[in-house]
């Protein structure tokens, strides 16, 4: 079992070199990954949780944790597509990637807080839709010199960008557990991140297979990386239990605003590595 964890650079902290510091020492302790959150606007039960503390930029964070660490993979839990330009988003991980020396994972999803669509002038009954022509524009643009798309919102013949990612392909993990999260995952994806418990991911599981299956995959081709709470692993029974119920890694946030909590946090789940 592979451990990441998700920087809290969603809990409002203060001081942000707290969250950034916390990559170099989630590599220190033999996480496989790091990882960071996003969203735009505090607003819905963001604002709830936040008011109007610092909710920092995913990828500015991201790009320091590169710059600060060497071996673990740099992930996204999860991009909100229809937050972001496409050919813009390209660019940045593609770049990422290539300061990094590979280790961008792009984490992905829909969305699910209607009032930052709103406020962000971006339609929420259209989230899937776009967020599948980003995919689209995003992994055309990274395995050629020149693209070419015909879609809804965008339509470009021949259109050069770079640079192109290290890797081919650069990992997308789709995130979401329902049908169209499962789909998107199945044709996008080279990970599913869904969040849920152990008896969740065994009961979607076998609907994840099937999905595989209808586009010609089996699954061996994708990885299962569930992100969980701190709280879902007291011990390592716990780890078993989501390996037994199909989990390749475990991507595992903390569910506090205080750096002390978080740092035991990222203590106990060490021990669990070492075990």
């Amino acid at each position: 079992m592979k451990f990441g964890f998700v920087l809290p650079n969603n809990w409002g902290l203060t001081d942000v070199g707290d969250v950034v510091a916390l990559a170099a020492a989630a590599e220190e302790r033999g996480f496989d990954s790091v990882w960071v959150n996003h969203h735009v606007l505090n607003v819905g039960y963001i604002a709830e949780r936040l008011d109007t503390r610092p909710y920092y930029d995913a990828l500015t964070i991201l790009t320091w944790a590169a710059a600060t660490t060497t071996t673990v993979k740099l992930g996204t839990s999860v991009l909100v597509l229809p937050y972001l330009h496409p050919m813009v988003l390209a660019k940045q991980l593609a770049t990422l990637d290539q300061l990094s020396a590979g280790r961008v994972i792009a984490g992905v999803g829909v969305g699910s807080l209607p009032e930052e669509n709103e406020a962000l002038g971006v339609g929420y009954d259209q989230r899937g839709a776009e967020s599948d022509e980003a995919l689209d524009i995003m992994t055309s643009l990274w395995s050629s010199p020149t693209a070419d798309h015909e879609g809804e919102r965008f339509q470009f013949t021949e259109l050069r960008t770079g640079p192109q990612p290290r890797q081919a392909p650069l990992p997308i993990w789709v995130g979401g557990s329902g049908g169209p999260a499962r789909r998107r995952a199945a044709h996008y994806g080279q990970g599913w991140h869904p969040m849920c418990s152990v008896s969740g991911l065994a009961r979607r599981l076998p609907r994840m297979v099937e999905a595989l299956e209808a586009e010609g995959r089996s699954l061996s081709s994708i990885v299962i990386a569930p992100r969980v709470a701190t709280s879902q692993l007291p011990d390592g029974a716990a780890v078993e239990a989501f390996a037994q119920a199909g989990a390749d890694q475990l991507i595992v946030g903390t569910t506090s605003p205080d750096i002390n909590d978080i740092r035991r946090d990222l203590d106990h789940l060490a021990t669990l590595i070492a075990s």
